[in-house]
């Protein structure tokens, strides 16, 4: 905080002396700097370039900026026509970042890029007075990081469903899922070692849990899967649609949920642990994941109540138990990782915990990718480093990957920067977020509730 204390008093003079022009015209862009996003009432600049390394930058500054700016993940190539743009350039925030197109899942790498973006960004419109990182998915983790890597260079974080568990832990956990699928509904799958035609293992994938929903045994045994890897029993249907909530006491439809967060809609867990399993390898040159000592019926013990209820119901209703499945688990062969790959993995960030600036996380509760059992894991850390003061963690009523409309993210935002001007938190209750939605302005009904965070399994 030391260092934007510092640039907070030089910035009016820079950023007058960069935009300054001609007495009752519009500021002259810096620099570098375009005028973009025609017909925006912003009328705002847009600077681009390349990072050392090869990966492109971009952020778009409304005229009257105040300040502030946003820094993600995944900007370039489509940020700046995002309504979340349009909503802060209106707000007088400054929005950008960078691109996962070099970098890919060397996490560290792109977590290093969002600090040498905001270089490049002050470089040309003076320092800012308030620096947030934030983005979604690969992006939320990546700006957790940037908390934890850079809390010199920035003043806050808004890590949205961002699978907070740290790189080794969610992917950990993401092998339990596949490979209890593997064992009890797809013999021969592939769990760690993706062939190079990942288009069709994760076709073949989803076929086989499809194919599972047609058996009673099947359906039971795709909801333990989920159960074990704390997948949520909520998913989103394969037209893209979403269906209610299933109730907690409605077994087939518990078990339903789970089924359409591992195979259904425009980004199934499968799908995903194929496509992304195969890069990783790439990067860290090996299996960075294993389940050598892992108790399957302890997981089963330690899953969200509702789910797990149905899983012992589900069994009863095919006419067997499901001890005689977890027997058959832990007889089963385990994975090893390569130690290297596991050590490279790590780098890309064990999330510790000892903040020194503020961050409020985001997480949808019908998350299949970036689970609220991730979150919940990040939140103890946190805890556990006696940093509880900084943190504050909301969760959205909403199923699929990064489910939150561009008013729930706006309200985040504000309250993060709230809470950096002011040094105290604002309300996070869900109904003082709620309310801070309706606030930014929507047409639909805010989700903020509530949630329920299970006890992450593989820390």
């Amino acid at each position: 905080m030391i260092r934007r204390t510092a640039v907070a008093v030089l910035a009016v003079a820079l950023t007058a002396a960069v935009h300054t022009g001609p007495a009752g015209a519009a500021p002259a862009p810096p620099a570098g700097a375009q005028p973009c996003l025609s017909g925006s009432p912003a009328r705002p600049t847009c600077l681009s370039g390349t990072l050392e390394d090869g990966t492109p930058f971009q952020f778009v500054v409304p005229q009257d900026w105040n300040g502030t700016v946003v820094v993600a993940l995944d900007f370039v190539g489509g940020g700046p026509d995002e309504e979340l743009t349009q909503r802060l350039l209106a707000d007088g925030t400054a929005r950008g970042g960078t691109s996962r197109a070099v970098t890919g899942w060397d996490l560290r790498a792109a977590i290093d890029n969002q600090a040498e973006a905001l270089d490049r960004f002050e470089q040309a419109y003076g320092p800012a007075q308030r620096a947030v990182a934030s983005g979604t998915s690969m992006g939320g983790f990546v700006s957790a990081g940037v908390a934890q890597v850079h809390p010199g260079r920035f003043d806050a974080a808004v890590p949205l469903c961002g699978g907070l568990s740290g790189s080794v832990a969610q992917w950990n956990q993401k092998l339990d899922t596949v490979f209890v699928l593997e064992r009890l509904v797809a013999p021969g799958l592939p769990v760690i070692d993706v062939p190079a035609d990942v288009g069709a293992a994760q076709r073949a994938w989803i076929e086989a849990i499809g194919q599972a929903q047609r058996t009673p045994l099947g359906r039971a045994r795709t909801a333990l899967a989920a159960a074990v890897g704390q997948v949520p029993a909520w998913g989103v249907e394969p037209d893209g649609s979403t269906p209610p909530p299933p109730q907690r006491h409605d077994a087939e439809a518990l078990q339903r949920g789970a089924y359409l967060a591992l195979a259904g809609g425009p980004l199934p867990y499968v799908g995903q642990a194929m496509s992304s399993r195969r890069q990783i390898g790439a990067v860290v040159g090996g299996n960075p994941s294993w389940n050598t000592g892992v108790d399957y019926a302890a997981q089963l013990r330690r899953a969200d109540p509702a789910l797990r209820r149905a899983v012992h119901e589900l069994y009863r209703a095919a006419g067997t138990d499901v001890r005689t499945d977890l027997a058959d688990l832990a007889a089963a062969p385990r994975i090893t990782a390569d130690p290297a790959a596991v050590e490279r993995f790590a780098r890309g960030l064990v999330l510790d915990g000892d903040l020194e600036v503020p961050v409020l996380t985001v997480t949808n509760t019908g998350d299949q990718i970036s689970t609220a059992a991730q979150d919940g894991w990040y939140g103890q850390a946190v805890r556990r480093a006696g940093k509880g003061s900084l943190l504050r963690q909301v969760h959205v009523r909403s199923a699929g990957h990064c489910a939150f409309s561009a008013a729930e993210q706006q309200a985040a935002l504000r309250t993060v920067l709230t809470r950096s001007a002011t040094g105290r938190w604002p309300a996070t209750s869900p109904r003082a977020m709620n309310a801070r939605t309706v606030q930014a302005g929507t047409r639909e009904a805010p989700r903020f509730v509530r949630a329920f965070l299970p006890r992450f399994n593989r820390p």
